[in-house]
């Protein structure tokens, strides 16, 4: 009897990755060829990753993946599949790279900015209390 394993993401031709560090960093790409245990190929042909060498210490692994990538394929085949399956529209709607989008938002805000979101905390407090106090008076 075979046991099902604890882990849903692997390091396989095809696999979304988004890179961690270097110049590219919080852009996807996609593992076009596998060189050893510590380095891969990726190319992200729709997002500007260029075809390179990277470490899988330097990459997260995404839950999405290509079907049917040939290994070593070139950059004009992994750009038709990625049209094709759409993948970069699944990651901008993940939960994981609107995550990103809002905390690079907070990231750029000055001190009005942040003013700003303190009143809004403030409110939406003000109100979720207010509303709170006239259930419990119902």
């Amino acid at each position: 009897m075979a046991s099902e394993s604890n882990f849903k993401r692997f390091v396989e031709v095809g696999r979304v990755v988004l890179l961690k560090s270097g110049p590219f960093s919080g852009k996807i790409a996609v593992i076009a060829e596998i060189i050893d245990h510590n380095r891969a190929i990726i190319d992200g042909p729709t997002t500007g990753v260029p075809r390179q060498s990277f470490p899988y210490k330097h990459l997260t692994l995404t839950s999405l993946a290509l079907t049917k990538l040939p290994r070593a394929a070139g950059s004009g085949v992994i750009k038709k599949q990625l049209e094709k399956e759409a993948l970069v529209e699944k990651w901008d709607k993940s939960s994981w790279a609107q995550k990103r989008v809002a905390q690079e938002k907070r990231r750029a805000l000055n001190d009005f900015g942040r003013f700003g979101v303190q009143l809004a905390k403030k409110a939406r407090r003000d109100g979720v209390r207010k509303a709170l106090h006239k259930a419990k008076a119902a």
